[in-house]
């Protein structure tokens, strides 16, 4: 019986599905037999959807992911190497949204593994005393890097919002830290002037909201006053965190 090549829409459906086959975990495709009617080229049965013992988060955070799937909704998708999602625990209390990936993310499809990464996991581990993959979960309001490490542009942050917005209520943390002006922006929906405003609690979604510099800020203004500020902000992370 011949079957009917796949269309360009088919085959990136295809593309999405193993992508997310393979950020679930899963080394094998899981498939059983179909058997085809003759006079219909449907199988009598769908194959079966994979599953795997996780929880509602965990499930929720990866069925946004394969939606995002290879995705090219704003110009970036043409210059960048990866899509960098998010990492660590998807139970996390405490989720830390920077700006965008620079080039050692797009390098490795990971958020915050370069200089900014290396302060912030000294912050998150020496400064708080938290295991960051544990502990905490990393993502950027803009998923693919911006040429040049330049700020994201408004189109590409309206491109990606939804799946930021997403990624947040399916983690459901009971803290967001916002790291940075444009993290900040974004997800409080206005101009956020950072150096006034950071410290100062604030909401998104009925979650609070800690604003504070980014990590890339206190590698360029490296003072006593910044690193003391970033700290207290921290401190008041933590605490909110025990309550």
């Amino acid at each position: 019986m011949a079957i009917a090549p796949m269309g360009h829409d088919q085959l990136r459906e295809l593309k999405n599905y193993l992508k997310f086959l393979k950020d679930c975990g899963y080394t094998e495709i899981p498939v059983r037999a179909l058997t085809f009617k003759r006079e219909t080229s449907a199988p009598d049965t769908a194959p079966p959807m994979p599953r795997k013992a996780s929880s509602q988060t965990q499930a929720t955070l990866e069925a946004v992911h394969a939606e995002l799937g290879d995705c090219t909704r704003c110009k970036l998708s043409s210059t960048r190497k990866n899509i960098v999602f998010g990492s660590g625990n998807p139970k996390a209390g405490l989720v830390f949204v920077g700006e965008g990936p620079g080039a050692d993310e797009d390098e490795q499809g990971l958020p915050f593994v370069g200089r900014a990464g290396k302060k912030l996991t000294e912050i998150i581990e020496k400064g708080m005393g938290l295991n960051r993959e544990k502990d905490t979960y990393i993502c950027n309001i803009v998923k693919c890097r911006p040429p040049g490490n330049r700020d994201p542009e408004a189109d590409e942050i309206a491109a990606c919002q939804p799946f930021l917005v997403k990624q947040l209520l399916a983690i459901r943390p009971r803290v967001i830290v916002a790291l940075g002006k444009p993290a900040a922006s974004t997800l409080l929906g206005r101009p956020v002037a950072i150096t006034k405003e950071r410290g100062i609690w604030q909401e998104y979604e009925g979650i609070p909201l800690m604003p504070t510099f980014h990590p890339a800020y206190l590698l360029r203004f490296y003072t006593v006053e910044n690193r003391r500020a970033v700290l207290d902000d921290m401190n008041k992370v933590l605490d909110r965190l025990k309550k």
